[in-house]
Formats: structure tokens, C-alpha cells, sequence
């Protein structure tokens, strides 16, 4: 199967805006460092990447493009909720909330495009046994 190249660079440079954000929000204050959320954010990562990198072109791999779309898409509505505090912080964090939902939001229309393409494909081949 093709593997879907936009998708996975979209996928890939959300997770790359994604731990740019993070390290915003711990020098901000907004998230504390701690060893449990250390490595909650390293299996976090490593089910990302795995994800977008070794599925690739696989249904597994387009649902957790999917999830990572939706979070990075999530991300900006949940900093903007609180009003303009978030553009005191400066406005590379701002740039880069606006830029992970973005990549978010064509992550996840990429993604629902391979996965419905993926499901339409299975149904019109063959069965074999």
C-alpha cells in the first residue's frame, strides 16, 4: 500500500510543535516537571512516532495520526479558553499554538481520508481463504 507522505509530514511536524508547546508550558509554569509525567510524556511520544513512522500506510498507524491530530488540533482551544493570557506569554508561544492546531487540523483530515480509503479498499477486494 502507497504510504501517504503529507499525512506523516503533517504527523511528524505535530509532534515536533507538540514537545516545542510542552517545553513552553513548563518554562511558563503552566505544567510541572515530574518523573511520572516525564515518562508519561516519553510513551506518549514513542506511541506517536511509532505510529506515524513504522505504520505508516497501515489502519492502526491512520488512527493514531487521527488521535495525534485531534490533540494537536485540541491544543490551541484549550490555552484560549482561560482569554488572552496566553498571549502575554510571547508570541513564539502563541505562533506555535496557532501552528500545532493547524498541522493538527490537516492531520486529521488527511487522516480520515486514508482511513476511509483504507476501509472502501477492503470492502471492494476480493475474499479470499
Amino acid at each position: 500500500m502507497k504510504q501517504n507522505v503529507p499525512l506523516t509530514i503533517s504527523s511528524l511536524l505535530s509532534i515536533v510543535l507538540f514537545t516545542v508547546h510542552l517545553a513552553h508550558d513548563f518554562v511558563f509554569g503552566l505544567d510541572s516537571m515530574t518523573r511520572a509525567g516525564t515518562f508519561t510524556f516519553f510513551a506518549i511520544m514513542l506511541v506517536s512516532l511509532y505510529g506515524t513512522v513504522e505504520l505508516a500506510g497501515r489502519r492502526s498507524g491512520y488512527i493514531i495520526m487521527l488521535l495525534v491530530g485531534v490533540f494537536a488540533a485540541g491544543m490551541p482551544l484549550v490555552h484560549t479558553v482561560g482569554g488572552p493570557r496566553s498571549a502575554a506569554r510571547g508570541f513564539f508561544f502563541v505562533w506555535t499554538l496557532l501552528a500545532l492546531g493547524a498541522t493538527g487540523v490537516f492531520s486529521i483530515v488527511l487522516a480520515a481520508k486514508a482511513l476511509w480509503w483504507s476501509v472502501r479498499d477492503r470492502a471492494r477486494s476480493p475474499v479470499t481463504v
